[in-house]
């Protein structure tokens, strides 16, 4: 699997033309970590080419961490974003070269997506690009970069990448997928009394324990600095107490959909599969059998995927092409990571799900979804 990361620029001058700047930074797409900054005062400039300046040290950066990552390219620059996509035809000529190498860079990445965003989240790249251009003005020549010296090691890769046939180590090119992707960082709700024991825990209303209040402000510190569009959870009150942790770094406004809400377990609610086994052996090796049979009173998880993929379907229309935060459990979690792989109902089965664990999902418009990242715990180490 192809690392992701996600480069913000900008750039700007002080009159169009005037005393001009640039800043652009990389981050990782899961965690948010800034992994490098480059800014840089370029003399006298207008805004558009100080756009691209940005645009094409942000990808350098990127280039130096990782050349074989996909890229998201985050900017307020409408025109840029446009016609680097394609869809807007380049007809100053100062920025044709620009245009050209940006693209040349872009072809020796991974897949590149270009985003616009509002100006106010792309605050950090525009910090940058004010600092260079307060330089400009000044007269002075100056620039900065943080680069790490030692590339770090993508996460959550798995051994060796494969080798498509022309030799490219870029797993993006086994895919038909086009475009930017609706991405969704999946956070399973923080430790329950139930959760500790492990215990069916369904539609009960089960609260954090102090451990798990203390996940779910690790998960937050992990995600405060990913821009996130929305955060969307469980009515369930351990979903809405984790949401709200994020909520709270990260500024993300909440939304509450209740197709994200778990399994009802019915009579096995609050008993450990042992437990069940020994009052219900038939019923339960009946539901282990088969994704379609539900437990005694309860919902089977044949049910829970039509108003899960409902959800979902809902979040990609009114988030497309955004980073949305999903505040769930076990189930529409596994639910949602079938739906990626399209995998049969029966590998809920074999997958493992720890609390508060992250996961990421990248969701396209024309039908393929990639699996970025699975049970991720590294934030609460």
């Amino acid at each position: 699997m192809a690392r992701k990361v996600i480069v913000e620029a900008d750039g700007g001058s002080r009159g169009n033309p005037g005393p001009a700047g640039y800043g652009a930074l990389v981050r990782d797409a899961l965690t948010g970590e800034v992994l490098a900054e480059v800014a840089e005062a370029i003399g006298h400039a207008t805004n558009n080419v100080a756009e691209y300046r940005g645009l094409i040290a942000g990808l350098r950066a990127a280039a130096e961490l990782d050349p074989s990552a996909d890229i998201e390219v985050r900017m307020d620059s409408k025109l840029v974003v446009e016609q680097m996509s394609g869809r807007w035809k380049i007809k100053h000529p100062d920025m044709v070269p620009l245009a050209d190498e940006a693209r040349t860079l872009a072809s020796s990445l991974g897949a590149v997506a270009y985003t616009w965003v509002p100006r106010d989240r792309n605050a950090h790249a525009d910090r940058l690009a004010n600092q260079a251009m307060d330089a400009a003005a000044r007269g002075e020549k100056w620039r900065r970069e943080e680069i790490p010296e030692h590339k770090p090691e993508p996460p959550f890769r798995t051994g060796e990448e494969p080798q498509d046939p022309q030799g490219s180590a870029h797993s993006q090119a086994w895919s038909t997928a086009k475009g930017a992707p609706t991405t969704t960082l999946l956070l399973r709700h923080g430790e329950t009394p139930l959760s500790a024991e492990r215990r069916f825990a369904g539609i009960g209303d089960f609260p954090l324990t102090d451990n798990g209040r203390a996940q779910a402000r690790a998960a937050a510190r992990a995600l405060k600095s990913r821009a996130l569009d929305a955060v969307i959870t469980s009515p369930l009150s351990r979903c809405r107490d984790t949401a709200a942790e994020v909520a709270a770094a990260t500024g993300a406004e909440v939304h509450v959909e209740d197709g994200f809400r778990e399994t009802d377990f019915g009579e096995w609610e609050g008993l450990t599969f042992a437990e069940a086994r020994r009052r219900w052996p038939a019923e339960v090796t009946a539901w282990l059998a088969d994704p379609s049979v539900p437990p005694p009173g309860g919902e089977s998880f044949t049910s829970v995927e039509r108003r899960v993929r409902m959800a979902l379907d809902t979040l990609k229309q009114r988030h497309r092409r955004q980073t949305v935060l999903v505040v769930s459990h076990v189930t529409p979690i596994k639910l949602l990571v079938r739906e990626a792989l399209g995998a049969p109902l029966s590998s809920l089965y074999r997958m493992n799900l720890d609390v508060a664990s992250l996961s990421l999902i990248d969701w396209y418009d024309d039908g393929p979804a990639s699996l970025r990242s699975f049970n991720d715990t590294h934030h609460l180490l």
